[in-house]
């Protein structure tokens, strides 16, 4: 048995047909049906029905699905023991964190970093959506809610207000005259986007990215009003806050890593430094 060929039939199993795992795996559609085909010819099974429009398991796939999810857990686990084993103050530390947070808060503090650790490279992955730990996505990760990851190691280091910020002729006008700019549906689970879109009403959004500096640039145009943390809004000339009761929920930050890898004196060194980050700005404070 090829273990290549089970990695991709545990990826269409999780993702229910050839497109959408090839999109995952980043190969066309034919190279995931290949691999499968021959998966099944190694083991003597059939695994999936080939149905038109998916790709669903068969009992043996199921079992088999099963079995390499456990394989590919105590893979994951081998990586993250010999990454943390072999991490030193030389290399590169990789960060998951939203991208306001990589942009205004430790972005501009990275060279203190480098001047106590020169060989230190820090890799910040900014993004709205979350790096899995767990896969090696990241060493660490700076997030709005409790880790998920069962085993990881997490303390809570700030807290994220936020205001509803206009530009100044929105701010003139009458709140029932208001217009919102908020996160695509993509993003329609987070708290403070359920709040605009609960205080909103009947008023409408009229504008939707999923990154925060896009609805900045929307607010400061007059587009309309944006829920923003509040040291990105307080901070911008051209942007007013808003009267509002009651405010937009506030959101924990928590510092999250594997045991394996915090044992890692890179790994320790860049949690020290993004707690160190966190805590000098003062409305990021818990």
């Amino acid at each position: 048995m090829d273990w290549e060929d089970l990695r991709f039939f545990l990826v269409l199993s999780r993702c229910g047909s050839l497109s959408a795992a090839a999109r995952e795996l980043d190969v066309d559609h034919a190279t995931v049906g290949r691999r499968i085909a021959a998966l099944e010819a190694s083991l003597g099974l059939r695994l999936i029905d080939r149905l038109p429009r998916s790709r669903p398991l068969t009992e043996d796939g199921a079992a088999i699905a099963a079995a390499a999810e456990r394989m590919e857990s105590l893979a994951e686990d081998v990586l993250r023991r010999s990454r943390g084993a072999a991490l030193t103050l030389v290399g590169a530390v990789r960060v998951s964190l939203p991208p306001v947070l990589a942009t205004l808060c430790v972005a501009p503090r990275i060279e203190a970093l480098r001047r106590v650790h020169p060989q230190l490279k820090l890799v910040l992955l900014a993004s709205a959506s979350f790096a899995a730990l767990d896969r090696g996505e990241a060493d660490i990760a700076i997030r709005m809610s409790r880790p998920e990851e069962e085993t990881a190691v997490a303390r809570r280091v700030g807290a994220m207000r936020f205001g509803l910020y206009a530009g100044a002729d929105v701010a003139r006008r009458p709140p029932e005259q208001w217009e919102f700019v908020g996160f695509d549906e993509s993003l329609g689970h987070l708290a403070q986007q359920a709040w605009l879109r609960k205080f909103a009403g009947g008023r409408g959004i009229v504008f939707e990215a999923n990154d925060l500096f896009a609805q900045q640039a929307a607010a400061r145009a007059g587009t309309g009003a944006a829920v923003l943390p509040d040291f990105m809004g307080d901070d911008d000339p051209a942007l007013t806050r808003l009267p509002i009761d009651p405010p937009p929920p506030e959101r924990d930050l928590w510092l999250i890593a594997y045991p394996d890898l915090r044992r890692s004196p890179a790994v320790r060194a860049v949690m020290d430094f993004l707690a160190d980050c966190i805590a000098a700005e003062p409305r990021l404070r818990p």
